[in-house]
């Protein structure tokens, strides 16, 4: 499933459509301490957090992660919407808890992935 497919689905908010949208979405990754997500976040993940700053969008970018969701109702202030309209980073948000858009994030993959056998 690429990323493109993913926000096609409108199953999150769109904060922020950024580039490489042909990007295949590779696995969940859930993480709220910066330095873990640096060191250890897929590329390709799909990054679901509760941290809405100018700090995750620069991991992100580091980890060259498909995107960050922003789970349990947490949006960005303005100043981090602008940062991620600059570096083209995708940023969608979900009112459900971290672990619930992950799992719904696991299965849309796993179907896809399904789907293509």
């Amino acid at each position: 499933m690429s990323l493109q497919e993913l926000l096609n689905k409108k199953l999150f908010k769109v904060i922020n459509t950024g580039s490489c949208l042909e990007t295949v979405l590779t696995k969940p990754f859930c993480c709220d301490l910066l330095s873990s997500a640096m060191s250890k976040a897929p590329a390709g993940g799909v990054w679901i957090t509760v941290i809405a700053n100018m700090n995750t969008l620069a991991v992100a970018s580091l980890t060259k992660v498909a995107c960050i969701i922003l789970a349990e109702g947490v949006t960005p202030d303005s100043q981090t919407l602008k940062k991620a309209r600059e570096q083209q980073i995708t940023v969608l948000a979900s009112e459900q808890p971290i672990f619930e858009t992950s799992l719904l994030i696991y299965e849309l993959i796993q179907n896809d992935y399904k789907r293509s056998l």
